[in-house]
């Protein structure tokens, strides 16, 4: 049976979201769902790029009218995806592939059983609060949250099909890039 899904998880800063955005970006077979979120929206991020920031009242208001397949609260923001995105991308034959946080994909997992996953693990966590603090411009209020969270998140990497340690970011996504190549071929 072909590959419809890939589910890509890692802790916040690990590479998750580059990984799959170069990726989709390359590979015309592959579509990356675009998630909604309450956080507030980054210095280099826009509308619908990478999220579609809605506020928590109108967020709430989609769980109550069921819109999304999986929702989560994570570092104190709402993240969820929607049944819409999933089925425009198979209605253009598309292979869906998605960065969630590692609490959807268990979520994901039960609806669609044959989902592929991957787990993308930081060279450590002190490289990770690096990263972390680079790319927010400074330390985010939430970072020993984060890091808590981190290493919670990369205790559950063996339950992924496949892990990768991003410590070279070139050389990672090119094995990612093999791997998702081979399901979708």
């Amino acid at each position: 049976m072909k590959t419809r899904m890939i589910i890509v998880a890692a802790p916040s800063g690990a590479g998750k979201s580059s990984f799959v955005e170069k990726l989709a970006a390359e590979d015309s077979r592959l579509h990356d769902v675009v998630t909604y979120t309450t956080r507030t929206m980054r210095h280099h991020e826009s509308q619908g790029k990478p999220y579609f920031f809605i506020s928590k009242e109108e967020f709430e208001k989609k769980i109550k009218e069921d819109f999304f397949i999986e929702w989560a609260n994570v570092h104190t923001n709402l993240y969820g995806t929607s049944y819409e995105q999933i089925h425009l991308a198979w209605a253009k034959d598309k292979v869906v592939i998605m960065d969630i946080d590692i609490q959807g994909v268990m979520t994901f997992k039960s609806k669609f059983p044959d989902a592929k996953t991957v787990f993308i693990l930081p060279p450590s966590i002190e490289e990770l609060r690096r990263r972390v603090i680079k790319r927010d411009g400074n330390p985010p209020p939430d970072l020993e949250v984060r890091m808590m969270n981190a290493e919670k998140e990369m205790q559950k990497a063996n339950e992924f099909d496949v892990q990768i340690v991003n410590d070279n970011f070139e050389r990672s996504f090119a094995e990612f890039k093999k791997i998702v190549e081979n399901w979708i071929a």
